[in-house]
């Protein structure tokens, strides 16, 4: 997804926010030394994305946080799968959208990861359910950190309310979570994150980006970005240590996706990033306790 950064200026523009202004969530991660580990989809590379499997292997293995990304059901649930559609992590078809809860429940949602990663296939894998936002809350409780995104947002109008409901239920939107960074939202929309900001802009936001050729960023379009949001998500592969150190120099948290080689961790460490999504968070803390 190619960023219109003129349009996208425009929307902060209309939005009415303060250019150089500062959520008040600025202050998770960008003050800590630490780089954040984050366990893309769970522990993705040993277990079947989005699934409970895979978000309790992710936490096992010190993922500073489980990685979620949302959808909503026909009856408007949020479900946690990367796709808009059924047919790849699933053996179901079609669009999340025109299914209900129920049948979506009846699906496998482990068996495909067996097939075609056998080196890392369980049973148990086998017949595992697309588990719901509410479900995996439930499971880890309001002490977890979670990373979460809201994914086709203009297909699922209201996805921001529901999801902000949800993480009220389980206590996550509590003043002290939010200053510990329990919760951070991701988007490549910006609309959906500057709606965000406007429900609650005490949420910590991360404006994920999306370039076709190596990356470049301007003064401007980084003031634009911490006017709502603490920090950029950019295909590691697209950026260079100067676009890090860019990014860093406007007090903004630069987290990469999604890193899996120890070599390209240790390089993008090197240059300053705040955090990284990786399939492979046992690798991500082997290079963090080296250093």
């Amino acid at each position: 997804m190619k960023v219109d950064w003129k349009v996208w200026l425009s929307g902060v523009t209309a939005a009415g926010l303060v250019v150089a202004g500062l959520t008040t969530g600025s202050v998770v991660a960008a003050k800590k030394k630490e780089v954040l580990n984050v366990a893309h989809r769970g522990a993705s590379a040993y277990a079947p994305e989005h699934t409970l499997p895979s978000y309790k292997l992710g936490d096992k293995m010190k993922g500073d946080y489980i990685e979620i990304d949302l959808q909503m059901t026909q009856d408007g649930h949020l479900i946690c799968m990367h796709d808009e559609t059924l047919d790849r992590t699933t053996n179901g078809s079609g669009q999340v959208k025109d299914h209900t809860l129920s049948e979506i429940k009846k699906l496998d949602a482990g068996s495909w990861f067996n097939e075609k990663y056998p080196q890392y296939a369980k049973p148990e894998y086998a017949g595992q359910q697309v588990p719901t936002l509410d479900e995996v809350l439930e499971h880890f409780g309001p002490n977890k950190k979670y990373y979460i995104e809201t994914k086709a947002p203009h297909v699922y109008p209201g996805m921001e309310e529901k999801l902000l409901d949800t993480l009220e239920r389980h206590r996550l939107l509590r003043k002290n979570s939010l200053r510990k960074g329990h919760v951070l939202i991701q988007s490549f929309s910006q609309e959906s994150l500057l709606k965000v900001h406007r429900l609650n802009p005490d949420i910590p936001l991360v404006q994920l980006l999306s370039y076709p050729s190596p990356a470049t960023i301007t003064d401007e379009e980084l003031a634009a970005v911490k006017s709502y949001a603490i920090g950029v998500g950019p295909n590691f592969q697209m950026i260079d240590r100067e676009f890090v150190q860019k990014v860093r120099k406007h007090g903004l948290d630069i987290h990469p996706y999604t890193v899996n080689s120890k070599e390209d961790m240790k390089k993008l460490i090197d240059w300053g990033v705040t955090g990284m999504f990786t399939n492979h968070p046992d690798r991500l803390r082997e290079v963090l306790k080296g250093r």
